[in-house]
């Protein structure tokens, strides 16, 4: 019948190119959307702090850090989430999951948008320009959070005080000095820490991965390491601006320069 072949037509979509870089999509309202990140257009406000969005959903989510729901959580362990997409994420820490592959290296990611950033290091591609200055950059938070250095918008507010971020990772941060909460945990030990930075430095004490090719020292810290050294070469890199003194170490020459005060 007509009807019938007529659904076999295929529909040809209108693909729709952003004139400003190299997005591109056949969806009009995606392309809408997406302009809105280069004219600085934020029509979704929030009702309880000063910040705006291009999305719907971005303010759905960011009304989260608000009331601290988190509505999405791992069956895997306890974390929970204020977005189904980060939760998503997180799944793949478990699964060791990384479907998203570089076609010129052997990257792989479990985030499509981290492929992306990763692949503008082959290009070196920075689609994201600043209207405000000549700056550019390769991703998009980081455009984001640079555009927020012309507006002064600090859009994560804590609940517990008057701070505000410009980032997300900055708030939440905050809020565990509030909390106590220390997400962060040591296997061998039972140490736990606000920050992953810290569990970082705390695992080194577990080892002592950097040595000395002279002798059998070995060290936590790289610094530790480099500052050792100065005790075979005798470099003695810090200076005195009042005199003629040399010192291995910086702690040593700001002792020496109390003398001159």
């Amino acid at each position: 019948s007509l009807e019938q072949s007529c659904s076999l037509v295929p529909v040809q979509r209108r693909l729709h190119s952003c004139q400003q870089c190299t997005y591109t999509t056949h969806n009009k309202s995606h392309m809408t959307r997406h302009l809105r990140i280069h004219i600085g257009e934020r029509p979704f406000r929030c009702h309880m702090c000063p910040a705006a969005f291009t999305q719907d959903s971005q303010l759905v989510d960011h009304k989260r850090t608000h009331t601290g729901e988190r509505p999405f959580s791992c069956v895997h362990c306890n974390a929970s989430f204020s977005r189904k997409y980060v939760l998503g994420v997180h799944m793949r820490t478990h699964t060791g999951e990384r479907p998203y592959s570089c076609v010129r290296c052997n990257a792989s990611f479990s985030r499509k948008d981290a492929l992306n950033d990763h692949m503008r290091t082959h290009t070196g591609d920075r689609p994201f320009p600043c209207v405000h200055c000549n700056a550019s950059f390769s991703r998009k938070s980081c455009f984001i959070n640079h555009i927020r250095t012309h507006t002064g918008e600090r859009p994560f507010s804590c609940v517990h005080c008057n701070a505000s971020f410009l980032q997300k990772c900055n708030l939440m941060r905050h809020i565990r000095t509030h909390t106590r909460q220390h997400p962060f945990s040591c296997v061998p030990c039972e140490a736990s820490f606000v920050q992953k930075k810290g569990l970082v430095r705390h695992i080194l004490t577990h080892q002592r991965p950097f040595s000395c090719f002279q002798c059998s020292a070995s060290f936590v810290m790289e610094t530790d390491l480099v500052a050792h050294m100065r005790i075979h070469t005798d470099e003695r890199p810090f200076s005195c601006d009042h005199c003629n003194a040399f010192f291995k170490q910086k702690k040593n020459l700001l002792r020496h320069m109390r003398r001159h005060t």
